[in-house]
């Protein structure tokens, strides 16, 4: 699929519900008792594989015609042997908290997963479930198939994270759920938090105690009984993030993304935008789910290149590749450093960004754990190559914002992945710029 400029982008689009929100809906319904119902549920590929694993284990989950899904859960402990091996696809995020709720239940769980997946490394979810007395065999370099034979008690621990990753502690957290005493992690750098503010409302027994410096500290109490919740589900951040930089880098447009959730440790993109001279405001703030929600509105506007903290990483590592194309079209530099995450996501984002960044036009220095851009100031790029995108839907979404500034087409090798996450997004991109 190609794309290269061919005017503004104009008009209100609505993206799916958040991928995190939605794959920890489902989990946690499945381990109520009684009937959840999740509104705004995102039914891309990656949390499609969340509700068949969680069927697999014993929850009885119905979409109905009205779109709302419906889930019966079996109670915390309730688990079940699923009968064959569970396939995650492509998504890490589900294969790493289903690990956790396995550790805790004696029951045995493979994970399969494609390609992609099966190259991401799991140790750093390894390690702290073994600590808990999970089983777990990996293949070559902690990676997919692999199977986890949970243990029942399980026992608590307290752990540090030796990195910021929501991943790791959310799958703690949710193996504590069934283990006796009470499971700590400690946060040196805050993560996401729709893991502890949805137990929390499921009813489980969790605080979060900052210190002085910063870091958290997150317990949860073994045994407890969550009830079942009524849910809706906001629109992710993470998907947000490609129509609001189109919007900001396509000359003449106006762009508005409504019902977008801009928790705290989600929302870290849009002020570095806004450092950078965005014309973007949030607008009708409320707060749904426990979540906060806004609308929000850009404009095209000159960019000015800046040092990015490296402290907002965390609250926003989803959308660096589509800000390093947004730092191509900047005015001045942009240093962008402390990603090294981003070299064990689907691709490495770095190598697979700058290499791409590169074939279209723009200047870009790799470093091991980022990237500095040098901006065009606003100039077109120049286009005219075909981009592996390494079956990343991040990749894919990234060089399809690039190609609607770019004097000739950018090619994408491969569209499909983007359904994981954003079933939607090349409907709305037409949308758009029909509006225009």
């Amino acid at each position: 699929m190609s794309f290269q400029h061919s005017g503004p982008l104009c008009g209100a689009v609505r993206v799916p519900g958040d991928k995190s929100i939605s794959h920890r809906a489902l989990m946690l319904s499945a381990l109520a008792v009684g009937e959840s119902v999740v509104e705004g549920l995102l039914e891309g590929e990656d949390v499609l594989a969340t509700a068949a694993a969680m069927r697999a284990m014993g929850a009885h989950i119905e979409r109905r015609a009205d779109g709302r899904w419906h889930i019966q859960g079996v109670g915390v402990g309730g688990l079940t042997q699923p009968a064959a091996p569970v396939e995650m696809g492509n998504s890490g995020t589900s294969t790493r908290l289903l690990m956790g709720l396995v550790a805790s239940h004696p029951i045995s769980v493979t994970f399969t997963g494609d390609a992609s997946l099966s190259g991401r490394p799991m140790g750093r979810v390894i390690d702290p479930l073994t600590l808990m007395g999970a089983d777990i065999s990996a293949s070559p370099g902690g990676r997919l198939p692999l199977t986890v034979r949970g243990t029942r008690p399980a026992a608590p621990i307290r752990y540090t994270l030796p990195m910021a990753s929501a991943q790791v502690k959310s799958a703690i957290l949710l193996a504590g759920l069934n283990t006796p005493g009470t499971t700590q992690v400690i946060e040196p750098v805050p993560t996401r938090d729709h893991s502890e503010r949805m137990l929390q409302g499921f009813g489980a027994e969790l605080t979060v105690e900052t210190d002085a410096g910063g870091t958290r500290t997150i317990s949860v109490k073994g045994g407890a009984e969550l009830r079942a919740q009524h849910i809706t589900v906001p629109g992710d951040p993470s998907s947000a993030a490609f129509l609001v930089v189109a919007g900001l880098i396509v000359p003449g447009s106006a762009v508005t993304v409504e019902n977008i959730g801009i928790n705290p440790t989600r929302a870290g993109l849009f002020g570095i935008l806004q450092a950078m001279g965005a014309d973007l405001t949030m607008t009708n703030r409320r707060t749904v789910g426990g979540e906060p929600v806004a609308d929000i509105v850009v404009r095209h506007s000159p960019l000015t290149g800046i040092a990015v903290p490296e402290a907002v990483a965390p609250s926003m590592i989803d959308e660096y590749p589509v800000l390093f194309v947004a730092a191509a079209l900047a005015g001045g530099r942009t240093v962008m450093r402390g990603l090294d995450e981003l070299r064990v996501k689907e691709s490495d984002r770095i190598a697979v960004m700058a290499r791409g960044l590169r074939a279209i036009g723009a200047r870009v220095e790799e470093l091991p754990d980022g990237l500095i851009v040098d901006g065009t100031g606003g100039a077109a790029l120049a286009g005219g190559a075909t981009i592996a995108a390494e079956l990343d839907h991040r990749i894919a979404m990234s060089f399809t914002v690039a190609g609607l500034v770019a004097d000739a087409p950018v090619t994408i090798d491969d569209v499909a992945p983007v359904a994981t996450s954003f079933p939607n997004f090349f409907d709305l991109i037409g949308r758009l710029r029909a509006t225009a």
